[in-house]
C-alpha cells in the first residue's frame, strides 16, 4: 500500500510531539488511530489553558464585587470609625449602602468609589474654578 518513504515519513510525524493539526485542522483531517494519544493530550493542554483563565477571571472579580457588613465597614474604612459613625453617615444618606430587612450591607467597589469623591480641592483648584465660572458667565461689560 504504502511506499517505504511515505510510511517512515509517516512514522516520524506520528512518533513526533511537533506535528499537531491546530483545532481548525482537526475537523477537517483524519485522525489515525496513532495520533489519538497526542490529540488527547493536545485537547488536555487546551482544557488546562481554559481552567487557568477561568480561575484567573474569578479570583478577580469577587475581590471587587466584595460586599461588607457594618463591622467588615468599620475594619475597611481607613479611618476605622466607630459604629455609631457609620450610623450617622447612613442617616446623612452620605455613604453608599444597602438594606435587606435590618441588615445593613456596604458594596466595596461603592465604598470605594465614595472614598474616592471624599478629596477636597486645593485652595489654587477652587480659584481658578471661580475665574473659569466669572469669565465665562460674563453677560456684557469689558471683556
Amino acid at each position: 500500500m504504502f511506499s517505504d518513504e511515505k510510511l517512515s515519513k509517516r512514522e516520524q510525524k506520528s512518533n513526533s510531539f511537533e506535528f499537531m493539526p491546530s483545532a481548525a485542522n482537526f475537523a477537517h483531517s483524519e485522525i489515525s488511530f496513532n495520533d489519538v494519544p497526542k490529540a488527547v493530550a493536545h485537547l488536555i493542554r487546551k482544557v488546562e489553558k481554559i481552567e487557568t483563565l477561568l480561575s484567573a477571571e474569578q479570583t478577580v472579580r469577587p475581590e471587587t464585587e466584595k460586599w461588607f457588613n457594618l463591622d467588615d465597614l468599620c475594619k475597611y474604612h481607613p479611618d476605622h470609625p466607630a459604629k455609631p459613625t457609620v450610623y450617622a453617615w447612613i442617616g446623612q444618606r452620605s455613604i453608599p449602602y444597602h438594606k435587606k430587612g435590618k441588615k445593613l450591607m456596604f458594596l466595596k467597589s461603592e465604598i470605594d468609589s465614595w472614598l474616592k469623591e471624599g478629596r477636597r480641592k486645593t485652595a489654587a483648584e477652587i480659584q481658578a474654578e471661580a475665574e473659569q465660572f466669572v469669565n465665562s458667565n460674563r453677560k456684557g461689560g469689558l471683556r
